[in-house]
C-alpha cells in the first residue's frame, strides 16, 4: 500500500481473493484513495480497529465470517462509515439483505473498476456532505411535524420518539423528512426529490432515495414492512401521509397507494 494524502479518503477492500484486493488496491491508490486490504473479516476488525476507514468495500462470500455479518458489526460500531457490498451476480437474496443491514450500495460481481471507483466517490461525497448540516430545502411554518409515531423538530432538525428520545437521523435523511413535510399527501417522484432534497455533487445513479426511505421507515413506521406513514405510490414514487390524530391512523388522500 502507497502512503496516502491525509486528505485522501480512505477506503478498505475486505475480499479473500488476493489478486482483487491487489487490483483494487493499485487502481484505487492511483485515484487519490487511501487503500487498507484485508483478506478476511478478523483481519478487517482489525484494520478498523487501528483506524475507521471512509469506504469499506465487502465482498459477501467470505470462508469464515462473510461480509453480511461484517456489515452489520460495522454499521452497529461506525455508523459514519460507506459500506459497498460485492455480492454474487443475480443473487438478490445477499443484496436485499445488505440494503437491509445498511448497506449504501452494492456491485455484483464481476464489475468494472471504474464503475466502482465511480460510486465509492459519490459515497464519500455524500457522506462528507452530511458532516455539515445543510439549510432546510423549503421553508416552513410549523416547528414540529409528526411522522408516525415520531416528530420532527424543523428548528433543531432532529428527529424524536413518542416518548421524547433522540432517533438518530442523517444530514440526508432529515432533508428527505422536511420534504416530505413540505408536501404532505403529495406523491413525489424520485426526480422531483433528486432535484429537491439531495446534494447535487451526487451521481445520477444513486440509490440513496430507495435507500434514505427505506431507513427512514425502520424509524417512524409502526411496521416497516406495511408503511403507513412514506407509502410508496405505484409508478411514481413516494409519498408522506400525515397521521389524523383524531384517530391515530393515517389519512388517506384518494391515491392509489402500496
Amino acid at each position: 500500500m502507497v502512503p496516502g494524502n491525509k486528505t485522501d479518503p480512505v477506503v478498505m477492500v475486505v475480499d479473500d481473493e488476493p489478486e482483487l484486493r491487489s487490483l483494487l488496491s493499485e487502481y484505487f491508490e492511483r485515484h487519490q484513495f487511501t487503500v487498507r486490504t484485508a483478506q478476511d473479516a478478523l483481519s478487517a476488525r482489525a484494520l478498523v480497529a487501528e483506524a475507521v476507514p471512509d469506504v469499506a468495500i465487502l465482498d459477501i462470500n467470505m470462508p469464515g465470517e462473510n461480509g453480511l455479518s461484517l456489515a452489520r458489526w460495522l454499521r452497529e460500531t461506525h455508523p459514519g462509515i460507506g459500506l459497498v457490498m460485492l455480492t454474487t451476480a443475480g443473487d438478490s437474496v445477499d443484496r436485499i439483505v445488505g440494503l437491509e443491514l445498511g448497506a449504501d450500495d452494492y456491485l455484483p460481481k464481476p464489475f468494472e473498476v471504474r464503475e466502482l471507483l465511480a460510486r465509492v466517490r459519490a459515497l464519500v461525497r455524500r457522506l462528507r456532505a452530511e458532516v455539515t448540516p445543510q439549510p432546510s430545502v423549503t421553508p416552513i411554518t410549523t416547528t414540529r411535524v409528526r411522522f408516525g409515531q415520531c416528530a420532527l423538530d424543523l428548528d433543531s432538525r432532529q428527529l424524536f420518539s413518542h416518548d421524547g428520545v433522540e432517533v438518530p437521523v442523517t444530514a440526508s435523511e432529515f432533508e428527505l423528512l422536511a420534504l416530505f413535510a413540505s408536501h404532505p399527501n403529495r406523491p413525489l417522484n424520485r426526480d422531483q426529490i433528486m432535484e429537491q432534497a439531495h446534494n447535487r455533487g451526487w451521481d445520477v445513479f444513486d440509490r440513496s432515495i430507495d435507500l434514505r426511505v427505506m431507513r427512514l421507515r425502520r424509524k417512524v413506521e409502526r411496521n416497516p414492512d406495511k408503511p403507513e406513514v412514506i407509502k410508496t405510490v405505484r409508478n411514481v414514487g413516494y409519498v408522506f401521509v400525515p397521521v389524523d390524530d383524531d384517530v391515530n391512523r393515517p389519512t388517506r388522500s384518494g391515491i392509489g397507494l402500496d
